[in-house]
């Protein structure tokens, strides 16, 4: 069977901060209360995607990096990762505070959990007014300093808060301690991990549990970045029908595409799957003769093999992020 863009069923995710904007401002379908995350393109265990549509519906990542192998992933991704998808691609949507928490890099999560480290980077969708979000710390801390802000309560004091709009991005590197704050839509890009070191959760009961959550303090404390950092949001420019890099980093990148018209992309020199996440308006994608409708909301995979794609705005304001290795 001949390789086509793909879309993925998601999987969601109820967290005990979720809301409802997955689906009153995204479109997703689903029943259940408080989910608070919708898990586009996962590798991750216990919540694999399938393919939605066409010839391949059903089909894992993991079924389809067998079969396709380099053509699937790129040669020289294929190369580096075997049959192990590189990146998980979420919604995210928190009506309530997520927890400080921090990621470990890839040695540590590699001995602690048999895992790859979680580099991850966030762009907002959507934010009420006054929500922000917290990243690193507003001064320098000493180890001590730290451990007596989790224990007394203050560690929110010590914290980077910033208000945040559509459009604002945030890369978080292992070790930057961080949270959502409520009222924050966004869209996620990270590596595969399902490894979080919850530092400090506001003393709050799980509905589901009617247990406090547990807290990873002592795992924590050896990953932390204690810099204070000038700047953690992401200064980026906003040209029409270009790629405006937001995140270039090594375990991925990142662009904005902002698309008027027509826009033809020639990916023949790339040797990456590529990941579309449309974050505003619509466009149809032509490829190999066939169209495919994406909107916001929604999220799409490039086979590496397919180099040659045509995008077309079919709505204004039209908004991709474009994602690959």
């Amino acid at each position: 069977m001949k390789l086509y863009p793909l879309k993925f069923t998601p999987v969601f995710k109820y967290r005990l901060w979720g809301g409802e904007k997955l689906k009153s401002v995204l479109n997703k379908e689903y029943s259940e209360t408080n989910i608070g995350e919708s898990w586009e393109i996962s590798d991750v265990e216990n919540g694999e995607t399938v393919v939605a549509v066409g010839s391949l519906q059903g089909k894992t990542l993991q079924d389809l990096i067998k079969e396709y192998k380099g053509a699937f992933l790129g040669k020289a991704v294929y190369e580096q990762f075997g049959n192990d998808f590189p990146l998980l691609i979420k919604f995210i949507d928190a009506k309530t505070p997520l927890s400080i928490q921090v990621h470990p890099g890839n040695e540590i999560a590699k001995e602690r959990h048999n895992s790859f480290g979680k580099n991850e980077m966030w762009y907002v969708m959507e934010a009420d007014a006054d929500a922000e979000l917290i990243v690193g710390f507003d001064k320098k801390l000493a180890k001590e300093a730290y451990q007596k802000s989790v224990v007394d309560g203050s560690i929110l004091d010590l914290m980077h808060h910033e208000n945040v709009a559509e459009g604002d991005t945030f890369y978080i590197p292992t070790g930057r301690v961080h949270a959502i704050g409520a009222g924050v839509l966004l869209a996620e890009i990270q590596q595969t991990s399902d490894i979080t070191y919850r530092m400090f959760d506001y003393n709050r009961v799980d509905a589901k549990t009617g247990e406090l959550r547990d807290l990873h303090n002592d795992l924590a404390i050896d990953v932390i970045d204690f810099e204070c950092h000038e700047t953690y949001k992401t200064s980026y420019a906003t040209k029409k029908n270009v790629s405006n890099t937001l995140v270039h980093a090594p375990y991925f990148t990142t662009n904005l595409l902002i698309i008027e018209g027509r826009l033809h992309k020639d990916y023949s020199s790339l040797d990456s799957f590529v990941i579309y996440i449309c974050v505003a308006g619509a466009l149809e994608l032509s490829c190999n003769n066939e169209t495919f409708l994406l909107k916001k909301g929604e999220t799409m995979l490039l086979p590496a093999a397919l180099e040659q794609v045509e995008l077309k705005a079919i709505s204004e304001g039209c908004k991709l992020l474009e994602v690959y290795l």
